[in-house]
């Protein structure tokens, strides 16, 4: 099932009541619950209701939103992704369920004990299908992509000449028609849409990694201490470019996206409904991540040594 994504930029009171998320809005305040595509309509009212068993992410982004411990607890329940926003708009926290998977301690070990070959060799994988996918959107934008493609057959266990960096260097010179363009978190526009993006994604991929019972701050190749999602950081990259293609198209499209306005947050929200390809079938993005987080899960266990990535087509 589509689970839907919904994303509160007004002020309101969050509670649930029979299984549903109940959202009252001040008296005077009109309606606004901006929503990816998959979300039904809802009509105009001050008190909303979502089923929780359908939510799989929620954007927390105005000051003023008031939510009750009991609707955060039946969110747990339902491994639904609560991402919360600073004041500049800019999702800064998530919560997750501590727990998310029946059989979390066996998995945990099968995690943990992970050998380092193997790791390097999921690494592998991740960074082939990574270019592969930035090289299709390159392509599909007029770009030449023979030596993309010629990194991606060249990685090697762990990527030890780093094939990463190159195609990453190759990529973000070409994908936008924005001379001197860099891609860094703090750099000017279009980079503040990628970071909401990218933002938003994570939520997805540290969401399915708890429901497939795996720890997200274990990585196979991110190792940072701080980092509480090292593993959401892993496999999340052959998805980026799901990502940059809709920010290729505000940026071909809109004028100014200097801002983070309401419409253009839901462009980049509707990222977890967008179709991709996976084992050659179409699915959401948000199914086919957790059908990649379940086959890392199985290399972990030893019964596939093939990860399950979506190929951008």
């Amino acid at each position: 099932m589509i689970k839907r994504t919904l994303f509160f930029a007004n002020p309101v009171y969050l509670s649930t009541k029979n299984k549903q998320l109940v959202a009252t809005y001040p008296t005077g305040e009109k309606e606004n619950i901006p929503r990816a595509k998959q979300l039904k309509e809802i009509k105009p009212q001050n008190k909303k209701t979502v089923p929780i068993e359908d939510i799989g992410v929620i954007i927390l982004e105005h000051p003023q939103i008031t939510i009750t411990n009991k609707l955060l607890e039946q969110l747990n329940l339902h491994n639904v992704a609560v991402i919360h926003c600073n004041s500049q708009h800019m999702p800064v926290g998530l919560i997750m369920p501590l727990n998310g998977h029946s059989e979390l301690s066996e998995r945990f070990r099968h995690q943990i004990n992970a050998s380092l070959p193997l790791k390097k060799n999921l690494w592998q994988q991740t960074i082939q299908a990574k270019i592969i996918n930035q090289a299709a959107l390159l392509s599909e934008r007029g770009i030449p992509v023979k030596n993309m493609l010629q990194w991606a057959k060249d990685v090697t266990s762990g990527d030890k000449q780093n094939h990463e960096a190159r195609a990453a260097a190759y990529y973000w010179q070409n994908l936008f028609d924005i001379p001197d363009f860099n891609r860094t978190r703090f750099g000017e526009p279009p980079n503040n849409l990628l970071n909401y993006g990218y933002a938003i994604l994570r939520s997805i991929a540290a969401r399915s990694l708890v429901s497939s019972g795996l720890l997200p701050a274990l990585g196979i190749f991110h190792q940072n201490k701080y980092n509480a999602y090292c593993l959401a950081d892993d496999i999340m990259e052959p998805y980026r470019p799901y990502v940059d293609v809709i920010v290729t198209h505000i940026v071909d499209n809109e004028d100014d996206y200097s801002e983070l306005t309401t419409e253009i947050k839901l462009q980049l929200a509707s990222i977890a409904a967008m179709d991709v390809i996976i084992d050659g079938k179409k699915s959401p993005l948000m199914i086919a991540m957790s059908r990649t987080t379940n086959s890392l899960f199985e290399c972990f266990a030893g019964i596939s040594r093939k990860l399950l990535y979506p190929k951008y087509e």
